[in-house]
């Protein structure tokens, strides 16, 4: 039987994690409340983080900052994206391919 937390980032009952992603206090505060689906989320924005900070997450500094943003994104305001991020453009130019408003 898999263990549930009221996970911090969803707002509800889900599944947790196996165990605390790192150690320490951060890790164990991330370990009780916080679900497999929301970490795996903060993984996927954490990768943009590093891309787009060039973070070095084997320096002291890298991790920190890393820590930082994690703490931001679950217990503080959300946790920001960089405000030089630019989200990838879709390369079809989404909309306005002929579809409907002819006329007919």
């Amino acid at each position: 039987m898999s263990r549930t937390v009221q996970c911090i980032k969803l707002g509800k009952e889900s599944e947790g994690l196996d165990k605390p992603p790192f150690k320490g206090e951060l890790g164990q505060k991330v370990f009780d409340t916080v679900s497999k689906t929301a970490w795996r989320q903060w993984l996927e924005h954490s990768k943009m983080l590093i891309n787009e900070y060039r973070l070095d997450v084997t320096s002291e500094q890298g991790q920190r900052i890393w820590m930082t943003e994690l703490e931001k994104y679950f217990w503080g305001d959300g946790g920001s994206k960089p405000a030089e991020y630019v989200a990838p453009k879709d390369e079809h130019g989404g909309h306005g391919h002929g579809h409907g408003g002819h006329g007919h």
